[in-house]
């Protein structure tokens, strides 16, 4: 089966990817292992930076329709400490939604809607499929895929290959991370949903305790998506003094217990579903382009949580590579363009990228370590709009999408 481009990873970035290059007329083939609707350890969160993309894409209504509230304040809950400050709006552009702001939609709503408008506009959708081996020949890249319920095997072949598979999982690909012994620094993420919380509505609070970071939101359907990140040693700890109780669960009472915000805003709320678990969680910078691959949302980078930027900075990677790719696409599809065009990717992203994961791992290490965080608390207690401003340092007022119809055309 011979494609254009060959994708591997459905969720936001390569589905983004792949409805932007199908609807300017590109053949392409997505596969993703799991099968939709699926529910991630993710903050949910969706800048309103991502705005004129959605609209552009097709799926602005839509996701206006199922996401949760306008989220138009940012807070801190730390100790006894509870702070609220603006949210900051997107800069000024052409054809911006100056009086828009950011909304979260969970998973299994945002993925499910973005890879069902790409297959509808002409994507060819593997899943649930898993990639188990890639290469290069003299046409450009192969891929060789399984799908194990039907125990059948296909092989793809395209000139144009796209890393979306994210950052936690190992795997064959040259892109997928190699498995490491555990460190005592590494973290670990939970996410848990709750109904008839007390949480603010339109407020995204960021909840500070010993050993770790998190972050609570309005999401979809009426709940609340609280999602944080542990340290492995202070887990640890906690699972020690409380045998026999899950890790998600120890870990959801250290918050209340640490944080006087989160206890009052989940006061008499019932939990919605279990607590989702993932890790190791290694941030880091890693390669935009490698070995003739374009990488795009997390397997590129991932960002603290703390910033809850990662959803944003995947489809929008995903958008930025296929402006790329369509300004070219002769020279793409004939193999004579690809390093020139990864270069010139690998600049952009970090021109528009980088700032972001810097950002988040200093705002991270100031939150899990407790001297740092106790000692800024009476600062930002004088000056809460700092909140405001360490919002707009994470990416949330930055518009790097053009609300313009580079993609729509063949």
């Amino acid at each position: 089966m011979k494609f254009d481009a060959l994708i591997v990873g459905g969720g936001p970035g390569g589905a983004v990817a792949a409805l932007a290059l199908a609807r300017a007329g590109w053949s392409v083939a997505l596969v993703e292992r799991s099968r939709f609707p699926r529910q991630k350890v993710c903050g949910e969160f969706v800048s309103a930076t991502n705005l004129p993309l959605l609209r552009q894409l097709g799926v602005a209504d839509t996701f206006s329709e199922l996401a949760g509230p306008e989220v138009s304040h940012v807070g801190l809950y730390a100790g006894e400490t509870v702070l609220i400050s603006a949210m900051p709006q997107p800069q000024s552009l052409p054809g911006a939604d100056a009086a828009a702001w950011g909304r979260a939609l969970g998973r299994d709503q945002l993925d499910t809607l973005l890879l069902m408008r790409a297959a509808a506009a002409g994507a060819t959708v593997y899943q649930p499929w898993s990639a188990t081996d890639l290469g290069r020949n003299e046409d450009g890249f192969y891929c060789r895929i399984a799908a194990r319920e039907l125990q059948e095997t296909q092989e793809l072949q395209a000139p144009v290959m796209i890393a979306a598979h994210g950052s936690w999982e190992s795997g064959p690909l040259p892109t997928q991370v190699e498995k490491m012994p555990l460190r005592p620094g590494d973290l670990f993420g939970f996410k848990a949903r709750f109904r008839e919380s007390h949480l603010p509505r339109g407020t995204m609070p960021l909840l500070v305790f010993p050993g770790g970071y998190g972050g609570m939101v309005h999401t979809d359907g009426g709940r609340v998506s609280l999602s944080c990140c542990i340290r492995h040693d202070r887990l640890d700890e906690l699972r020690q003094a409380h045998a026999g109780v899950s890790a998600g669960e120890t870990v959801l009472e250290h918050i209340k217990n640490s944080c006087r915000g989160a206890r009052e805003a989940l006061a008499g709320s019932k939990l919605d579903g279990q607590i989702l678990s993932v890790g190791p969680i290694r941030p880091g910078i890693r390669r935009a382009y490698r070995d003739g691959i374009f990488v795009v949302g997390n397997a590129a980078a991932e960002a603290h949580p703390v910033i809850a930027e990662g959803i944003s900075m995947a489809m929008q990677s995903g958008w930025l590579l296929c402006k790329l790719l369509t300004a070219r696409r002769q020279e793409v599809l004939s193999g004579t363009a690809l390093d020139e065009i990864g270069r010139a990717y690998s600049v952009a992203w970090r021109k528009h990228f980088a700032p972001r994961i810097h950002s988040a791992a200093c705002f991270a290490h100031l939150a899990m370590r407790p001297v740092t965080a106790n000692a800024m608390l009476p600062l930002l207690k004088l000056f809460p709009h700092m909140l405001t401003i360490g919002a707009r340092w994470s990416g949330k007022a930055r518009q790097i999408v053009l609300p313009t119809p580079l993609l729509d055309a063949a």
